[in-house]
């Protein structure tokens, strides 16, 4: 998850970069509300939260959220809770224009107002399927996660690609970043959105089937299975506020709902995966932020995994990265017991091993120091009751939250401070052509790895910390949001990674542009390496950057992946050649006759199904392009 990171060490830039972080902060809060919201009614909002609201959620009042974390919310959360939920109170007195001059504000966006939300609908809505046939396009394209389509599903040829051109565009209503990557069943493109609407569309033609509201955004790719009295199946996925849904995949009706933890902060990053009628949902959280208001009590949040049941919703088990946090006996400035362990976020789809009954994740940063043995690791964990199997630490004591950022030394920051370098792409299960099974791992901090699942005899002397580890490569810079990302992609005995070594203009020593690499995965060696093309015009960085930081997709042949700087590209998968490029930071007339305009590609990945090629572009979390585009692509626009 591209979040508001520690940009540099103080130790490293001095007082530039405690300069440089305060413009950065300051673009942060501003730069959506600039692009989105008429200027008076930014300023009217800014007022109203002045005199209403920064006197609590300035901090520090210890129960209070932290302003930075209501962007991630969105504006819809922020007005729904004036109207009717937990800050009705507070808001007594305001018009409801202000208040929703007020969410925009808090939220950095427009909200999605009747008249402007317009969906072009199909006109007519076909029979529900009576089988759930071919799906594909879940985060990981498989159980194993290796982001590699076959030839018959994907029916797209390495001599097809040049050919590629726009076949429809689809606008998001309202929103600024599209993210949610699509998955594809007879016909149809499932796919979440930023104000939290889930959209049934055609794949021929991107009209809509139907619609369904969630409460807040829904950000990463549904799952379809099968619940018992529902036909035509079901669709499951969870929101930015915790909760799982399962809807009917023919009309959008709600099935179930629960939340997938009790922690207030709790959020869902990665795609939960679906197998064997029970969804597994990764465990991240917005405590990162929250631990920038001083008087709150960092930190309690543990990341993990939930199994839930899909015929009601209920817990099957629960389990975490990181054991229960207690009192480490040290406060912070205001006298706010620090509590530890903590953190340990899992913002990656779980990848399923059929063979061993396991499921694998990899884990973020800790939130507080001391750092456990299982932040940044990757670690397995028992399909059927949850019990933590093994785990590898690739980094040790990285432990860093946001008042690292904001509030400096002193307050929540933890003693370790950083470098927080997550390991936020799914581990990929794949078989060498020898038939030996690994676990291939990317990192922020450039590294490539490979795992050997089956290290059980030899882990019962060792620990595993030197004897699981097959090889292991650096081939990024690597940084907060440089290095390995959000995804890779598999097959025969090659692993192939996109690189970010996105620096924000930070770094001027460097020249690292990131690229496209194809590494062994017999051994790690790199076969060959792409660099990106830096397009960017003069005076656009750090908003605009060339580095590939979303989840790459392969096809027989080619592989797709997109940049910050909006440009799609397709590699021979021989050579690394670029076959293919096109620009989406621009302009499209989409399907509802509304102009919808792309920007980054960042977090979900290219899909391919029946000669169509789908991508998600826009991205505004942080210094990046804002855009609210589903593109489909086929050969001559056919």
């Amino acid at each position: 998850m591209i979040r508001i990171k520690r940009l540099v060490r103080h130790s490293v830039l001095g007082t530039a970069s405690i300069l440089l972080s305060t413009l950065w902060v300051s673009a942060v809060w501003g730069a959506m509300s600039a692009v989105t919201t008429p200027q008076a009614s930014t300023d009217t909002g800014a007022l109203l939260y002045s005199q209403r609201c920064a006197g609590c959620h300035d901090g520090p009042v210890a129960r209070a959220p932290h302003k930075i974390v209501f962007p991630m919310l969105g504006p819809e959360y922020v007005l729904s809770a004036m109207n009717d939920g937990i800050m009705q109170a507070q808001a007594a007195g305001l018009s409801t224009e202000q208040k929703i001059l007020l969410a925009e504000h808090l939220g950095d966006r427009a909200l999605s107002r009747g008249e402007d939300a317009k969906v072009s609908f199909c006109p007519e809505t076909k029979a529900a399927d009576e089988a759930l046939g071919t799906e594909i396009g879940s985060w990981g394209m498989s159980p194993g996660n290796s982001r590699a389509i076959d030839a018959k599903t994907a029916n797209l040829n390495i001599s097809d690609v040049p050919a590629l051109k726009v076949k429809w565009a689809f606008a998001y209503p309202g929103a600024t970043q599209a993210r949610s990557q699509p998955i594809v069943q007879n016909g149809k493109i499932f796919v979440g959105s930023q104000d939290g609407t889930v959209y049934a569309l055609d794949l021929d033609s991107g009209c809509a089937h139907w619609t369904f509201k969630a409460d807040t955004e829904v950000r990463h790719a549904l799952s379809l299975g099968s619940v018992k009295n529902v036909s035509s199946g079901a669709l499951f996925f969870g929101d930015f506020a915790g909760s799982v849904y399962a809807i009917d995949q023919s009309n959008g009706e709600l099935i179930w709902k629960t939340k997938a933890n009790d922690h207030p902060d709790t959020t869902i990053t990665g795609s939960p995966k679906l197998y064997n009628d029970v969804l597994y949902v990764p465990l991240s959280s917005r405590e990162w932020a929250s631990a920038a208001n001083p008087a709150y009590q960092c930190c309690t949040f543990r990341g993990g995994v939930v199994a839930i049941n899909t015929a009601d919703g209920s817990q099957k088990w629960v389990n975490y990265t990181v054991d229960e946090p207690a009192p480490t006996g040290e406060v912070n400035n205001m006298g706010v017991a620090f509590l530890a362990p903590s953190g340990a976020p899992v913002w990656n789809s779980p990848t399923i091993d059929v063979t061993r009954n396991r499921l694998y994740v990899g884990s973020g940063e800790n939130y507080s120091s001391p750092a456990s043995k299982t932040s940044d690791a990757v670690i397995a964990f028992d399909l059927d009751d949850g019990e933590l199997i093994w785990s590898y630490q690739s980094l040790a004591k990285d432990a860093w939250n946001m008042a690292c950022f904001v509030g400096g030394v002193g307050g929540n920051c933890p003693s370790e401070n950083g470098p927080d370098l997550d390991i936020g792409a799914s581990t990929i299960l794949h078989t060498l052509s020898s038939g030996k099974d690994i676990v291939l791992a990317g990192q922020k901090s450039g590294h490539v790895f490979a795992l050997d699942p089956d290290k059980s005899w030899y882990c019962a002397f060792t620990g595993c910390e030197e004897g699981r580890v097959l090889w292991k490569s650096k081939i990024g810079m690597g940084g907060f949001a440089g290095g390995i990302h959000w995804g890779m992609t598999a097959s025969d005995d090659t692993l192939y990674a996109a690189v970010s070594d996105r620096d924000f203009g930070l770094f001027p020593v460097s020249d690292a542009l990131g690229g496209m690499y194809s590494i062994s995965a017999e051994d790690g060696h790199v076969n060959w390496y792409t660099p990106v093309q830096d397009r960017c015009p003069e005076g656009t960085k750090p908003m605009c950057d060339p580095g590939l930081s979303a989840a790459i997709t392969s096809i027989p042949g080619v592989i797709f992946a997109g940049g910050f700087d909006g440009y799609l590209m397709a590699y021979d998968k021989a050579d690394g050649k670029v076959l293919w490029e096109f620009q989406t930071n621009r302009e499209f007339n989409t399907v509802s006759g509304e102009v919808a305009h792309g920007g980054a590609i960042e977090g979900d990945g290219p899909v391919i199904i029946d000669s169509t090629l789908l991508v998600n572009s826009g991205y505004s979390f942080g210094t990046s392009l804002p855009g609210n585009v589903l593109l489909a692509f086929s050969v001559d626009g056919k």
